[in-house]
């Protein structure tokens, strides 16, 4: 099982991140990506859930029309891991085009 990150990880991994924010009240981030429109928010969505998928950690997300809202925290663990900063990364380069 994944492990939590600990206070002097949580602020390494989140100075890379820098779009990301923690959520408040939760051991969470929070991102909220928006696209040109709804089918290129979708599109991102489709890409994001297959990286997800083999990952086999999935995102809260939340679409409306050109936005997506993505929250991440390892359920099991009780918190962030790294499992989360790593799809934080893969999410933002799928945004980016990469």
């Amino acid at each position: 099982m994944a492990q939590k990150l600990n206070a002097a990880q949580r602020t390494e991994a989140l100075a890379a991140l820098t779009e990301w924010q923690p959520v408040v009240d939760r051991d969470a981030i929070i991102r909220t990506y928006r696209f040109a429109d709804f089918s290129t928010a979708f599109g991102f969505m489709c890409r994001a859930a297959l990286v997800a998928e083999k990952m086999d950690h999935h995102p809260e997300w939340l679409n409306v029309y050109n936005r997506v809202e993505v929250t991440l925290t390892t359920h099991d663990a009780g918190g962030l891991t790294a499992l989360d900063i790593k799809l934080a990364t893969a999410l933002d380069a799928i945004a980016a085009g990469n």
